[in-house]
C-alpha cells in the first residue's frame, strides 16, 4: 500500500526569518499566491491520483508535498493522538543574535540567518534547557501545523520498545522476533533479535530507495500486519545477523509488529499513555496506519507540530523520565540506545550518532530532532527538502548547521562568545 502517496507539500515560498513569539497563533498550511493551486485543489487531485494508482511522495511536486505533509490526516488513514491537558512548558526567551552564528559549508561561510531563508525550510526551533531561543516558521507554516515526521518516528518506536521492556511486556532485546510473532517462525527474519532490528543489522536484503518503484522500500515501507510480515518472509539473508548495517524501514515496521503483539494494544494508544499525555504534548498529533483501521507503520509517519517535535527530544534528553519523576524507559535505556552498534558506529537503537555525544532522529525530506545533552540542547526541524535528504545540498546544509549550533551551545560558559562553526 502506497500511502506515501498523499503525504507532502505546497509551494516553495521565499519566507524571511521571524524572531517572534508565535504562542497562541493558530496557523494552517495555506497557499501563498493566487497563481498556485489552492490547498483544496491539491488535496482533491492527490486523492484522485491515489485512488486510481497510488502516488509516491517523491513523485509529487514541491507544491503538492508542501500541502500533503501538513495534511496527512486528510489523505491517509491515521490514529489520533489527542493533546495533553497539561502541556510541558516551554518558556520563550528568544535570542535573535543566534541567527548570526556562522557555519562553514564547502569552504564558504554561511550564517544561521541565511539557512533560515532557504525555501526548503518550514520550521526551525532551538530549545536550550526548557527555553525557546529561536522559533522560525515559513509564511505558510506555523506552530499549530502537524507536519509529517517520516523516519523520525523510528526513534519514537525505539523508545516504545524500551517502555515495553520497563513494563514487562518484552523481556529483553536479545529475544527473537518470532518469540512475539509466531507467524514469522521458519523465516530468516523470525530468527533475528530485537536488538539486531533496533540496530538495522539483520543482514537481510533490503533496498531503501524511495525514488525507485521497484525497490523493497516502495513495496513494503508503508505496510504493517500480514502484508508486511508476508513480504518480509520472502526476503533472503545476505549477511550474518549483527555484522552489517543496512538502513531498512522494514526493520522498524517489524519492531512495530513486535510492540503491538507484546502489549496487546495498538502503538498509538501506548504512545499516548506512556509519553504523549504524561509528558505534555501541546497539540493533537497522529500516526499513519498501514491500512484503514490497521496497525501503525512503526518506521514512519507520525505527524506533530514543531514544538511537540522538540518535546519528543526533551523526553529523550531527560532519559525517559516524565515531569512527575516517573520513569518510562528502563534505567540506562537511552545510554544503551546511544551506544554505537558493532555493525555501524554512527547508529544506535534507531538513533543517528554524532560528535560530542550528539544524536538525532531524522526523516525523509529533512525532518530532524537534534539533541546534544552536554549543551542541554534540542533543535527541531520541519523541512520540505529533496528526497535524498542526506546527500542533497539542503540536507548537507542542515547537517552542518545542526553540528555548528551544537558546538556553539556546548562552548564553556567562561569563554568569549564564539560565532564560528569550526
Amino acid at each position: 500500500m502506497r500511502f506515501f502517496s498523499v503525504l507532502f507539500a505546497l509551494l516553495i515560498a521565499g519566507a524571511t526569518p521571524v524572531f517572534a513569539d508565535h504562542q497562541g497563533t493558530e496557523q494552517t498550511s495555506t497557499d501563498q499566491t493566487s497563481t498556485k493551486r489552492s490547498k483544496q485543489e491539491i488535496l482533491r487531485d492527490l486523492g484522485k491520483r491515489f485512488a486510481e494508482a497510488g502516488v509516491s511522495p517523491v513523485m509529487m511536486t514541491d507544491q503538492e508535498r508542501r500541502v500533503a505533509l501538513a495534511n496527512t490526516h486528510l489523505v491517509a488513514p491515521v490514529r489520533t493522538l489527542p493533546p495533553s491537558p497539561s502541556a510541558y512548558p516551554l518558556n520563550i526567551e528568544l535570542t535573535p543574535e543566534i541567527a548570526d552564528v556562522v557555519y562553514t559549508f564547502e569552504d564558504e561561510a554561511f550564517t544561521v540567518r541565511s539557512f533560515l531563508e532557504r525555501h526548503e525550510l518550514m520550521g526551525f526551533m532551538i530549545v536550550e534547557g526548557d527555553e525557546i531561543r529561536l522559533e522560525y516558521y515559513a509564511e505558510d507554516h506555523g506552530p499549530a501545523v502537524r507536519w509529517n515526521t517520516f523516519s523520525v518516528s523510528k526513534s519514537v518506536t525505539s523508545m516504545l520498545i524500551g517502555a515495553a521492556i520497563e513494563d514487562g511486556y518484552i523481556k529483553s532485546v536479545d529475544e527473537t522476533v518470532e518469540t512475539y510473532l509466531p507467524r514469522m517462525r521458519g523465516s530468516e527474519y523470525g530468527r533475528i533479535t530485537i536488538r539486531q532490528a533496533l540496530q538495522m543489522s539483520s543482514g537481510m536484503r533490503w533496498t531503501e530507495n524511495n525514488e525507485s518503484p521497484d525497490s523493497d522500500a516502495s513495496k513494503g515501507a508503508l505496510t504493517s500486519g500480514l502484508v508486511l510480515t508476508d513480504f518480509l518472509a520472502t526476503l533472503p539473508q545476505e549477511h550474518e545477523a549483527g555484522t552489517t548495517f543496512n538502513y531498512s524501514t522494514a526493520e522498524t515496521n517489524l519492531l512495530g509488529e513486535v510492540l503491538r503483539a507484546a502489549i496487546g494494544n495498538n502503538a498509538a494508544e501506548y504512545l499516548d499513555g506512556k509519553i504523549w499525555q504524561p509528558f505534555g504534548m501541546e497539540h493533537e498529533g497522529n500516526w499513519l496506519l498501514g491500512a484503514p483501521f490497521g496497525g501503525e507503520t512503526g518506521g514512519c509517519c507520525m505527524n506533530m507540530t514543531l514544538r511537540d517535535y522538540a518535546r519528543v527530544g526533551l523526553f529523550a534528553k531527560h532519559d525517559g523520565v516524565l515531569p512527575s519523576g516517573q520513569r518510562v524507559l528502563p534505567e540506562g535505556w537511552m545510554e544503551e540506545s546511544l551506544t554505537p552498534s558493532k555493525a555501524y558506529a554512527g547508529y544506535g537503537y534507531q538513533w543517528w550518532l554524532y560528535e560530542g555525544g550528539a544524536y538525532s532522529a531524522s526523516g525523509l525530506f529533512g525532518q530532524s530532532i537534534f539533541i546534544r545533552p552536554d549543551a542541554n540542547l534540542v533543535i527541531a526541524v520541519h523541512s520540505n527538502g529533496p528526497a535524498s535528504s542526506s546527500t542533497s545540498v539542503y540536507g548537507r546544509h542542515l547537517y552542518t548547521v545542526l553540528q555548528a549550533l551544537g558546538r556553539h551551545y556546548a562552548k564553556p560558559a567562561d569563554t568569549p562568545e564564539h560565532h564560528g562553526a569550526d
